[in-house]
């Protein structure tokens, strides 16, 4: 990827594809079903995604649900993200790379949540969200897997 920012090449794989995940929130909660491409923008200094995810609360509709923004910050030397939904909200949090995975951290409520993309090979991710401190999942809120769409 030619000109793109040295800092948001832990991107590299995912863009340019789109990637599908089905699974259930712990607890029989809700279902999960999400598909998410990502793409480079402004010069290739900002990485954005697309969601699209159930857009209701019956889960009966599944629609564009989420547009993201990945960008790093000279200031700070992180990388930070920003992800708006359907439902007017917007979380904001940081990404780092562990190896080839990629760990996002971000408030919610009371919590510091984190969201991984574990890393499998070119076309396969584990996906996990939940509670992790220093590599140790305290809680585990959801277990799925990304898969190419091809």
């Amino acid at each position: 990827m030619v000109g793109q920012v040295k800092e948001l090449e832990l991107f590299e794989n995912l863009v340019n594809k789109t990637w599908s995940a089905k699974g259930q929130w712990e607890n029989n909660g809700p279902q999960f079903k999400q598909e998410v491409s990502f793409h480079l923008d402004l010069e290739n200094t900002i990485v954005v995604t697309e969601s699209k995810g159930f857009i209701n609360k019956e889960q009966t509709k599944f629609g564009d649900r989420n547009h993201g923004i990945r960008q790093y910050d000279k200031k700070t030397n992180t990388i930070k993200f920003w992800e708006f939904d359907v439902f007017g909200n917007v979380t904001k949090g940081t990404v780092v790379a562990q190896g080839k995975n990629i760990v996002y951290q971000y408030q919610y409520g009371e919590s510091l949540i984190t969201d991984m993309w574990e890393y499998v090979d070119d076309s396969t991710y584990n996906f996990k969200v939940g509670i992790c401190n220093n590599g140790i999942w305290e809680q585990l809120y959801l277990n799925t897997v990304f898969k190419e769409i091809k």
